[in-house]
């Protein structure tokens, strides 16, 4: 087998190589239905070649961002809990999403309006961090994704 066919083989596996550092993807916001009331972020979190753990998401756009995690006890009551941090292991896929992980956000700027992009910075124990720009949804609009 000559080596000009292997070429067409290496770019394809060098694709699908894990990144080295975790990367955000699918990143929204929906907005609060009241000015002043905290909106909240989803996304979706893809690890690298080493476990680590998020512990923060910050914005130039919002004043204070929480990892927060909802859940349903045995009663159909829904609740939620604050979370110091998040693990994510090597390679693996951590989805925040509406009725389970997501970041709530206090504080967000008026500029911010149904369309606007937030910029968000995820911060890991590993000292790594990954950038994402959010879309954003009205209250009670639909994921963009």
């Amino acid at each position: 087998m000559k080596i000009g066919y292997l070429t067409p083989l290496l770019l394809v596996a060098a694709c699908h190589a894990q990144s080295e550092e975790p990367t955000v993807t699918k990143a929204w916001v929906r907005l609060p239905a009241v000015a002043g009331a905290p909106g909240a972020a989803y996304f979706t979190i893809n690890g690298g070649r080493s476990a680590t753990r998020l512990q923060r998401v910050e914005s130039a756009l919002i004043s204070r961002i929480e990892l927060h995690e909802s859940m349903e006890d045995h009663g159909g009551m829904s609740s939620m809990k604050p979370l110091e941090s998040v693990d994510l292991p090597a390679g693996g896929t951590i989805t925040f999403a509406p009725g389970g992980k997501h970041a709530m956000l206090f504080g967000v700027e008026g500029v911010v309006k149904p369309g606007t992009a937030i910029p968000l910075r995820f911060g890991f124990a590993d000292g790594k961090t990954a950038e994402a720009e959010a879309k954003t949804v009205a209250a009670g609009g639909d994921a963009p994704y």
